[in-house]
């Protein structure tokens, strides 16, 4: 693959590894960031505009949709016909078609592609990528793709990879409670923890959340809740998914009768309890101290 030049808006806790991953395999990146944070091996534009102007590919990584429809009125004036815009921001469905449709009206391909893996996945370049947009603008974001992650699915046309991406934490965020819970209720039922771990990840119980993230100290593979529920994936972080969930559900006027429930008992932690700042796996001290009712 030929070395392209590589303009990156947003250097946060995801974008700055993102950035620098590109910048490692080769390409030549330059990032801006309102907040003047820097990526390693990555120039610093002044503003916007220097980091988007004559660039092969622009991504940005941002925190929400209002945001990236004020970036992308400012970017893509500036852009190359010709060249690829690439969204990894997890943002509302309308926001992602309004972006790539400005995008490719200015002639410009545009794929919006927000990512899992949090930012160990960032810095390790394990990333799965969601993808929406045409076939031939999925085929220009590929290879980069396959250096910042493992895996990239094209989801189908512009919207899609946020779509995914919203069922996905969705389905995250119910099984996180519904794990939490369980092992709250193994407690008072007097039931070890471990050999709680030991059944059902290896029967009918069997999630992500149980196996790979157990919200449980000391048991199952390390994860958050061995550093003191120091966020991987901060509450605040699932509660925005699981409002635009919503959002979304009530766009396609779809029943998602838990994933509101969900989106409930996280707003309450996070902006009530002491949820904000912890890892979204936090719930399972929460559930400890609470009785029925």
């Amino acid at each position: 693959m030929s070395t392209l030049n590589i303009g990156f808006i947003g250097l946060g806790n995801m974008g700055a590894p993102m950035a620098s991953n590109l910048a490692k395999a080769g390409h030549t990146v330059t990032g801006f960031d309102v907040a003047g944070t820097k990526a390693e091996g990555v120039a610093v534009a002044s503003d916007l505009e220097g980091a988007v102007a004559g660039m092969d590919v622009v991504i940005t990584m941002l925190p929400n949709g209002s945001i990236l429809r004020q970036v992308a009125a400012q970017a893509i004036p500036h852009m190359t016909k010709g060249s690829l815009f690439i969204d990894c921001s997890t943002v509302d469905v309308e926001s992602a078609k309004n972006t790539s449709e400005a995008a490719e009206n200015a002639g410009i391909f545009a794929v919006d592609a927000p990512v899992s893996g949090g930012i160990g996945g960032a810095a390790g370049g394990t990333l799965t990528f969601m993808a929406g947009g045409t076939e031939a603008a999925f085929a220009k974001a590929k290879p980069l793709f396959d250096i910042m992650g493992q895996k990239a699915v094209h989801c189908g046309d512009a919207g899609a990879g946020q779509a995914a991406k919203i069922c996905n934490n969705m389905i995250l965020g119910v099984t996180m409670i519904a794990t939490c819970e369980a092992f709250a209720l193994a407690d008072k039922l007097g039931l070890d923890r471990q050999k709680m771990f030991d059944v059902v990840s290896t029967s009918s119980g069997y999630s992500w959340s149980m196996n790979a993230y157990c919200p449980a100290p000391g048991v199952g593979p390390t994860s958050p809740a061995d550093n003191g529920y120091a966020p991987g994936f901060a509450a605040e972080l699932m509660l925005k998914d699981l409002g635009l969930s919503q959002q979304a559900a009530e766009m396609a006027n779809a029943d998602t009768p838990m994933g509101e429930l969900a989106r409930a008992l996280y707003a309450q932690f996070v902006e009530d309890e002491d949820g904000k700042g912890k890892d979204f796996s936090a719930m399972l001290p929460r559930f400890e101290k609470r009785n029925r009712g």
